[in-house]
């Protein structure tokens, strides 16, 4: 079984490479961080230009119709530059949902408006601390109207639209619904979270129009395939976020000097690249497997998603971690660029269920591939 990329996507690999290079540099992600923009809009407008946003929507709607490989190629690129725009939340979350279960004129309303950049779509799943289900939503439709508060919600003080799960008296107790978020009755409010250049926001709705996405009471089900999905390409910028830090790490040691040499000659240094390469080489071999299984749309996705989530989140903390350290005591400072890395990799080992959510998901996934 053949986990590399072909020749086209690592093509596509050094095109996105190059010009996030050139658009992207820690100079543009500190510029967010420290002022009021909630993202990139330039940065996200080209982007889109460049048919990122289309990646895997159907040619019928606008899009390119590429596979999820090119989409993780992508992924991890746009980790590694910590890029500042809401392509997590609009593309493996609000086109994945549309993608996954919408009606046809639900696509043919947003996929076309998603692939241009011109819509940003996101996902409403927390409500309250601990983790989420079917149980624990408060959330609410009655007659097409929405009612309760989503909190935090990636993206959401941007989105023109969230899919939100809401409590239902049917099938698995939860239902999906399609929300528009500059109509009435929706009410927006600005999250503070650890890494500002990605904004959250908590949703409050009350009586907001709503419309069903997949069938009443199959939201819990529908959920975990969007999540299965999303997490493989999470995964893949986490491994991009993870080198980017292990090349910041090693390239501070060679050239920085104490007793007369690089600090990269010592063995302690040395140490900590070692096992940042370590960490981030088993995840980069566990995020193939998950994109051979969203690719393919194996039966292993669910054990393949989860193996590479888990195996990322720690990837990325442990590498941008040892990178502060390698860093010393400048490494904690704020005209060091080593609290990117650091930042986005506490955010995104949250941003879709914590570690601890991914490990008793993959408990339960090679559970059940063992009774199988």
């Amino acid at each position: 079984m053949n986990f590399e990329f072909s020749a086209e996507q690592n093509l596509l690999r050094e095109q996105a490479s190059g010009f996030l290079a050139d658009n992207c540099p820690p100079s543009a992600v500190r510029a967010i961080l420290e002022g009021d923009a909630p993202y990139d809009a330039g940065l996200w407008r080209q982007i889109a230009e460049l048919g990122w946003t289309a990646t895997t929507i159907p040619e019928k709607h606008g899009g390119i119709g590429l596979s999820y490989l090119e989409l993780c190629v992508i992924a991890e690129e746009l980790g590694r530059a910590i890029a500042p725009v809401p392509f997590s939340s609009s593309v493996y979350l609000g086109t994945e949902a549309l993608l996954l279960a919408g009606t046809e004129a639900q696509q043919e309303a947003w996929l076309p408006k998603l692939a241009t950049g011109e819509a940003i779509g996101t996902f409403a799943l927390g409500e309250k601390p601990g983790q989420a289900s079917p149980r624990s939503l408060e959330t609410t439709c009655s007659a097409g109207k929405l009612t309760g508060a989503k909190v935090p919600v990636a993206d959401g003080d941007v989105a023109d639209f969230a899919i939100v799960v809401a409590r239902s008296d049917a099938g698995d107790g939860a239902s999906l619904h399609l929300v528009p978020l500059n109509g009435a009755g929706v009410s927006r409010s600005p999250v503070q979270m650890l890494d500002p250049s990605r904004s959250h926001a908590k949703l409050s709705f009350d009586g907001a129009a709503a419309e069903p996405l997949g069938a009443d009471g199959a939201g819990w089900g529908l959920t975990r395939q969007l999540l299965n999905r999303a997490a493989v390409l999470f995964a893949w910028e986490q491994v991009g976020g993870a080198n980017a830090a292990l090349e910041q790490a090693k390239e501070y040691a060679m050239g920085r000097y104490a007793f007369g040499r690089p600090i990269a000659g010592h063995q302690a240094i040395k140490h900590k690249l070692a096992n940042i390469y370590v960490k981030n080489t088993l995840a980069r071999s566990n995020c193939y497997y998950g994109a051979w299984a969203l690719s393919t749309e194996a039966a292993e996705l669910p054990l393949a998603a989860a193996t590479a989530r888990v195996s990322a989140i720690d990837a990325y903390y442990f590498a941008s971690k040892e990178n502060i350290q390698t860093h010393g005591g400048m490494g904690f400072t704020w005209e060091f660029d080593c609290q990117f890395h650091y930042r986005r990799a506490k955010l995104l080992s949250v941003n879709i269920g914590s570690e601890g959510v991914w490990q008793d998901r993959l408990i339960a996934a090679i559970e059940q591939n063992e009774a199988a």
